[in-house]
């Protein structure tokens, strides 16, 4: 006797994913400079770097694994990264590390 296997519709491969899980608070909220870690984002953005900043974010990526345990992927070191820069900003202003950094380049 042939085994028939039921596969989900496509109401529940694509039901809406609106809201946000149970305990985790917006970006804008968290205290000193936290990413919003590890949750389904809406927005999207492109930004282009050249190959050596590539490779130090891998090579970082892989330093946090290594050596602190994190597992972690690119894209929440840089959610990470421009929170830190953010919140520098709003804290410090004319002599944050943004400022200085954009100030240089």
């Amino acid at each position: 006797m042939p085994r028939r296997v039921e596969l989900p519709g496509a109401s529940e491969l694509f039901r809406p994913t609106t809201g946000q899980p149970v305990g985790v608070e917006p970006a804008a909220a968290e205290p000193g400079g936290r990413g919003s870690g590890r949750v389904r984002h809406e927005e999207k953005i492109t930004v282009y770097v050249s190959s050596q900043e590539l490779l130090a974010l891998e090579q970082a990526r892989l330093a946090l694994r290594a050596e602190h345990g994190l597992a972690v992927d690119r894209g929440r070191i840089v959610r990470t990264a421009i929170s830190m820069a953010v919140a520098d900003f709003v804290e410090r202003g004319a002599g944050s590390d943004l400022v200085r950094g954009l100030g240089e380049s």
